[in-house]
């Protein structure tokens, strides 16, 4: 076990949970990881061994086929996962964001039938508020869902959908005016709405269609798609919670789970950064001497730990916060801030300790300096939480005067 990131008051089944998470990413993902990412392959044997683990289920109810696990567990493991390979925990990251917007909001119908299909793995999650034409400004959406009888009627098109191919399940974020008078705030007629379909690629359903897969610098592996919808026609009892209007805050609450994981990776994949960067210190020789013991190194390996240090116990804190039932937007926009552009620093000075051999295709760190970047983007960038932290900063420090 690592002597950095350690959790402190866990319980014995915590500590059970993440002591297999970390042995199977030891035996099952580190050893193939680099060789399934320079390929472009999705992980079905990996994803097929967290199934039969259950961490599908990890944080569904226990009523509903689940572990009945808090946040802290998930991202804990999230932390372990992204240690081995970035683009498996965003896998599951969907899925447990459409799986927690079901637990908080869901009618009881919902829950019943959805639930505990995915903690069994069988039914599989995505969700998409994003569009070609809007990045972080989510009152632009302009996809639509309109009411015709006893079905909603969706067209739009939606942008960086993960796992938009594998998934059977998508929470999918519209504008629904219905019942909403002209004027009403953007983020007040919004709705959010189950969509299922089949896997693949193409027309998954009538009036739906998931063309190839985006092809990215890093984040492989993994499926990002687009999501297109021409005439798409949903039941009426698909509109999550029942009740259209409530899709921003429906969203939103699950994006603060997703920033919580978003730091969780940031902080694995940062640890697996320092000890690529410790152990090669260790090997590599210049002068005489391992470059480990020349002061410069030993510098920058400080800096690296204390990094990983403090981006855990924030991502710990933030993921407490949300179990405890209280509002977490100020820990989570901060635990996401830090530990992404602390996960981006520790992977930089990595690659700086391997030299040249950083650069080849042969060195895990290479495939690290890929992957890091898409933690600066993923649920909201850095100038985002910057707006985020300092809004609630000021509501908690409001001048009295």
């Amino acid at each position: 076990m690592s002597r950095l990131a350690q959790t402190a008051g866990l319980t014995d089944i915590q500590q059970e949970i993440l002591a297999t998470v970390r042995d199977f990413v030891d035996k099952e993902i580190i050893p193939v990881a680099t060789e399934l990412e320079h390929r472009d392959e999705y992980p079905q044997q990996i994803v097929d061994g967290l199934k039969e683990l259950g961490l599908f289920g990890l944080m569904i109810p226990e009523e509903y086929g689940g572990l009945g696990e808090s946040l802290l567990t998930y991202a804990l493991c999230v932390e372990e996962i992204a240690r081995g390979w970035m683009s498996v925990s965003g896998i599951i990251n969907t899925h447990f964001i459409v799986a927690y917007m079901l637990k908080q909001h869901g009618t009881q119908e919902q829950k019943e039938t959805f639930l505990p299909r995915m903690a069994a793995g069988e039914v599989r999650g995505a969700f998409s508020m994003s569009e070609p034409g809007l990045g972080s400004d989510v009152s632009a959406i302009t996809s639509k869902g309109v009411k015709d009888g006893d079905e909603y009627v969706l067209n739009g098109q939606k942008m960086w959908l993960t796992n938009g191919g594998t998934s059977t399940l998508v929470a999918v974020l519209c504008r629904s005016d219905e019942g909403h008078p002209e004027g009403t705030a953007p983020h007040k007629s919004m709705t959010t709405f189950l969509v299922e379909k089949e896997p693949g690629f193409g027309e998954v359903r009538p009036g739906l269609t998931i063309p190839g897969k985006i092809d990215k610098m890093g984040y492989k592996g993994v499926d990002t798609t687009e999501l297109i919808m021409d005439g798409l026609r949903i039941p009426a009892n698909r509109v999550l919670g029942g009740v259209t209007g409530r899709g921003f805050y429906q969203m939103m609450d699950g994006v603060e789970v997703g920033r919580v994981n978003v730091a969780a990776r940031g902080c694995g994949v940062a640890q697996r950064a320092f000890e690529l960067g410790v152990s090669y210190a260790q090997q590599r020789h210049t002068f005489g001497k391992a470059i480990a013991q020349h002061q410069a190194i030993q510098f920058k390996l400080a800096e690296m730990a204390t990094k990983v240090e403090a981006a855990h116990a924030m991502m710990v804190n933030a993921a407490r916060k949300k179990d405890s039932g209280e509002r977490n937007d100020l820990e989570a926009g901060m635990a996401k801030y830090l530990a992404s552009e602390y996960c981006k620093e520790v992977v930089e000075d990595a690659f700086r300790i391997h030299g040249g051999y950083g650069f080849s295709k042969e060195y895990e760190i290479e495939r690290l300096y890929r992957e890091a970047p898409m933690l600066l983007i993923g649920e909201g960038t850095a100038e985002i939480q910057k707006m985020i932290i300092g809004r609630r900063l000021l509501e908690e420090y409001r001048f009295q005067g």
